[in-house]
């Protein structure tokens, strides 16, 4: 997609905090964090949002949420805890019509 800011960001036209980045996803900071760690868990494909996702895709969610999972342990966060966010249109806060898992963590966050 060629204005999508997040396909950008996976051909590094566009500079990130990259915490980590394998052959199908990328992780990165979210440069407006809403906690003390949030991340950003996409896929390098460009999907859309989950309202149009297809049973073909749902392997690429379970693995984005294993990769959450992997990162919270990696950072150290796994047994404190994290909360991992999916927004669903305009009205839930998505901005980028690209799949992406918000991981954040950090202190204490309530509902």
């Amino acid at each position: 997609m060629n204005n999508c800011i997040f396909c950008k960001i996976v051909s590094h036209e566009i500079p990130s905090d990259i915490v980590l980045e394998d052959e199908k996803f990328l992780i990165f900071k979210d440069i407006r964090p809403k906690a003390q760690i949030h991340l950003l868990i996409i896929p390098k494909k460009h999907l859309g949002p989950v309202n149009i996702l297809t049973a073909e895709d749902k392997e690429v969610v379970g693995e984005m949420i294993l990769k959450a999972r992997g990162i919270a342990e990696k950072i150290g966060v796994s047994q404190s805890g994290y909360r991992l966010i999916f927004n669903v249109g305009k009205d839930a806060g998505m901005e980028v019509d690209h799949l992406h898992l918000h991981l954040l963590a950090g202190k204490s966050m309530p509902f």
